[in-house]
């Protein structure tokens, strides 16, 4: 496992190599990041991104989402997987913002969980991008570098998540979900990672690299 002192220089790196990055997901406003991080799961960024151009073209708010309705908005998002499902959890999550939220997306873990389709991760990742709070949303790419590196030794995402807690210092906690992101999705990857492009190479301690 690594210590405190690896642990911060690997952050120095990734913070060096892009000082503020932000989500990938195409918004503008916290509900249209709420309706693409719930059409994100399973999915990639890519493909949502592609989708919502159309959509919040005419769907950007809660009321206009219902106005659309189920049935149409399944012929936007037709393209991504559980499509059927997730225009569901839309719809539904949309009526309980107007009615409990005043159409306001909550800034609070808890409420945000009991909307429809939003997990713990996709939590995480609201109050981080649109409430700029030091939370960590762990997705696959996060689970699978962090333990691929030696920040954790971990079998689920909750356990990931409250470990990066307890370890990235508070300083770096701001941004560290992201840059784990981008390290798992674009370098270190789950199949054939880019052991020679790391920038942590000499750090990280997975025993296969290439």
């Amino acid at each position: 496992m690594l210590n405190q002192k690896q642990i911060e220089e690997i952050f120095t790196r990734f913070e060096a190599a892009k000082e503020k990055p932000s989500i990938e997901l195409d918004y503008s406003s916290p509900y249209t990041l709420l309706v693409a991080v719930v059409l994100s799961a399973q999915s990639t960024d890519k493909t949502v991104n592609k989708v919502t151009e159309k959509l919040f073209k005419v769907s950007d708010t809660p009321e206009k989402m219902l106005e659309l309705g189920e049935t149409e908005l399944k012929n936007f998002i037709k393209i991504i997987g559980l499509y059927n499902s997730k225009a569901k959890n839309i719809i539904a999550l949309s009526k309980i913002l107007i009615k409990k939220f005043n159409s306001v997306v909550p800034d609070d873990l808890e409420d945000l969980q009991s909307l429809p389709g939003v997990g713990r991760k996709s939590a995480n990742v609201i109050l981080n991008s649109i409430f700029e709070k030091d939370t960590i949303g762990v997705d696959t790419h996060v689970f699978r570098a962090s333990n691929r590196i030696g920040l954790c030794q971990t079998k689920n995402m909750l356990a990931t998540e409250l470990e990066l807690e307890r370890k990235i210092p508070e300083h770096f906690k701001r941004y560290a979900h992201h840059w784990l992101v981008l390290h798992g999705r674009y370098v270190c990857k789950a199949k054939k990672p880019f052991c020679s492009q790391c920038i942590i190479n000499d750090i990280c301690q997975y025993e296969n690299k290439s």
